[in-house]
């Protein structure tokens, strides 16, 4: 779409959100017509309105794989706007996935508070967020209602949701993975086994998707003498 077509649908649709339908095509191309449960941010909570989310919705699918798979909808460029138009990056590049072994939604919610934690800090701090970077927490379960040895995150490309090129620059999917203590104990000591712990993964999870009731460490803790 050259910046003239897209300016001329601008004027013909005020409510056009290619960021938007881009993302939803991106899923339909996993999830054919599956209607996702989605859950919009209040429009007075939003930063734009002088609230304090920074997500305008999350969407959660269901996977024939065995999980919940949520993306958000803010951390790219959602809304027509020809400033926006070319640009190398739609917004920070990226948004937020997570593959969750879950049987409904409700218990996604958790989740999703952490993707708008997580918008909230690179939005605020101007800092974002790269596959292999990993998050650590303070030794208790990312869910604080469910106990879990699941501690902290690791981030990845989507298993399943390749890079595109959009109206507004390029947008790829950033996927949080769950990781025990032991885990982030090793990393922190020796970031370069990230890419290890992935692939140990992978054997076991091919799509990486965060089961809180997994107790498996992939990375052994190396001992000093």
């Amino acid at each position: 779409m050259t910046l003239e077509e897209y300016k001329k649908k601008v004027q013909e649709d005020d409510t056009w959100a290619p960021g938007w339908e881009m993302i939803d095509t991106c899923m339909e191309r996993l999830y054919g017509d599956q209607q996702p449960e989605h859950y919009g941010t209040n429009l007075t909570a939003r930063a734009s309105m002088g609230g304090d989310q920074y997500l305008d919705g999350y969407s959660i699918y269901t996977s024939g794989k065995g999980y919940k798979h949520i993306v958000t909808y803010g951390m790219s460029d959602l809304y027509a706007d020809p400033e926006r138009y070319g640009q190398e990056y739609n917004g920070w590049g990226y948004e937020i996935t997570m593959k969750l072994a879950a049987e409904s939604a409700r218990e996604c919610m958790w989740a999703i508070d952490m993707m708008a934690n997580l918008a909230r800090y690179t939005f605020r701090s101007q800092k974002w967020f790269e596959s292999y970077h990993y998050i650590a927490g303070d030794g208790t379960s990312v869910n604080r209602d469910v106990p879990s040895a699941i501690t902290a995150l690791l981030i990845v490309e989507d298993t399943e949701l390749p890079e595109v090129d959009t109206v507004h620059g390029k947008l790829g999917f950033m996927q949080l993975v769950g990781i025990t203590e032991p885990e982030m104990r090793v990393l922190r000591s020796d970031p370069s086994r990230v890419k290890e712990l992935v692939e140990a993964m992978k054997q076991d999870n091919p799509q990486l998707s965060t089961d809180l009731k997994r107790t498996k460490s992939y990375l052994k803790e190396t001992m000093i003498k």
